[in-house]
């Protein structure tokens, strides 16, 4: 589960060029600490990638504030002439089946691991 949990996120980091050493730093020591919880609740697991996505999001917003391209991971480019504004998980809790949802418009933009580079997702 932590692997796969890790494949997704590193694939949507690099799809929106933020694979970063910085950034899979984040993700390592989310998958890390993630590891731990999953051993202590071991019937989280459907949960566990969409809470390593929901992870590092927080924690590139807080290692590089909110306004920073990295800090507002991933970006929206769904929406044409709106703010720049993220995307974030669904359901709230990681899973099943975490997808990407634009918080402005509400609409599912792709399932965790399937964020594309173009402009319209």
């Amino acid at each position: 589960m932590i692997f796969q949990a890790r494949a997704q996120v590193l694939a949507d980091l690099q799809a929106r060029a933020l694979g970063t050493p910085d950034s899979v730093t984040v993700l390592e020591d989310a998958c890390s600490e993630r590891r731990w919880w999953l051993g202590q609740w071991p019937e989280g697991a459907p949960f566990i990638a969409g809470l390593v996505a929901q992870d590092v999001q927080d924690a590139l917003a807080d290692r590089f504030g909110r306004q920073a391209q990295e800090g507002l991971w991933p970006v929206c480019t769904r929406c044409d002439g709106s703010a720049v504004h993220a995307l974030h998980i669904e359901p709230d809790l990681g899973g099943p089946d975490p997808t990407w949802v634009c918080e402005e418009s509400g609409v599912a933009v792709a399932p965790l691991g399937g964020l594309s580079r173009g402009a319209a997702d």
